[in-house]
């Protein structure tokens, strides 16, 4: 529920929050007038939370050429989560690009296109922020460049944006340990730093370049504090929500129970001390 979303991130001290409108891994949906809408927008408006942005399913993935049924699924299911985040009282809805599963990058980019060009129309109240991505397996996005590919095919650009998530573009090999200025120029060539529209945060378990997608607690992985402070802190950037997605971990004094990360995370990006 979308009330129980907005609770829970006040806890963590929060400002702003991500969430999906049902489970990610499935097509199982509650309808909209059972989310708590109405209570959770008045909870937000009574804490000043202005924003929030919404994640679209796991499943869905317009760059499928092989198996045409799950790309007409992509397609209807993405229609259908525009409408809810639109309802919802969210502007932007977080997209995996897809994976060509074998038919090649040029085949995927295509594909990604044509669906975008099916969901989205003029005038939308809702944009579709592209992520950033690991290039784990046949992944779409793992370079600015075939983000920027998509944007030029696409009718509506303007309904456009990236979501940069940190961990992803680390394991697709660009270093922002070393040279983040460095890779937000890139970035910038090819997209442009004003379609950011917001951030994941995570710290990352491999090697820069690994392409493996395993996230980490913030300072504890490869790329460590104080790039992702200077991310998180970044001037050209004010109002982009930044959303944490890093693991939670065992209660000591509990193995069994596992406890979220994210009220100590925040206190730490916030103030630039950790424990």
């Amino acid at each position: 529920m979308m009330l129980g979303s907005v609770k829970e991130a006040l806890s963590y001290g929060a400002n702003t929050f991500m969430l999906y409108t049902g489970a990610p891994q499935n097509t199982r949906r509650k309808a909209i007038d059972e989310l708590r809408i109405p209570e959770a927008r008045q909870l937000m408006s009574a804490r000043h939370m202005e924003r929030f942005v919404v994640h679209a399913p796991y499943i869905i993935n317009l760059a499928n050429t092989v198996k045409p049924e799950t790309y007409q699924l992509a397609v209807e299911f993405l229609a259908r989560e525009l409408e809810r985040t639109k309802q919802m009282g969210s502007d932007l809805l977080i997209l995996h690009p897809g994976a060509h599963v074998g038919a090649g990058p040029k085949a995927g980019i295509r594909s990604i296109i044509q669906g975008l060009n099916e969901v989205l129309s003029e005038p939308s109240e809702v944009c579709i922020a592209l992520e950033t991505m690991a290039g784990k397996g046949s992944e779409i996005g793992r370079s600015f460049e075939e983000l920027a590919a998509i944007y030029d095919g696409v009718k509506y650009p303007a309904h456009l944006r990236v979501c940069f998530d940190t961990c992803h573009v680390h394991d697709a090999g660009y270093d922002i340990v070393n040279d983040p200025e460095g890779v937000l120029e890139q970035f910038d060539h090819y997209i442009g730093k004003e379609q950011i529209a917001v951030f994941h945060i995570n710290d990352s378990k491999n090697e820069r370049g690994a392409a493996k997608d395993r996230h980490a607690n913030i300072g504890e992985g490869r790329i460590g504090f104080t790039p992702l402070y200077r991310i998180v802190h970044h001037p050209d950037f004010p109002g982009v929500p930044r959303i944490l997605e890093t693991p939670w971990y065992p209660d000591p004094h509990n193995p069994g129970k596992m406890l979220p990360p994210y009220r100590e995370e925040i206190a730490w990006l916030r103030t630039g001390r950790t424990c």
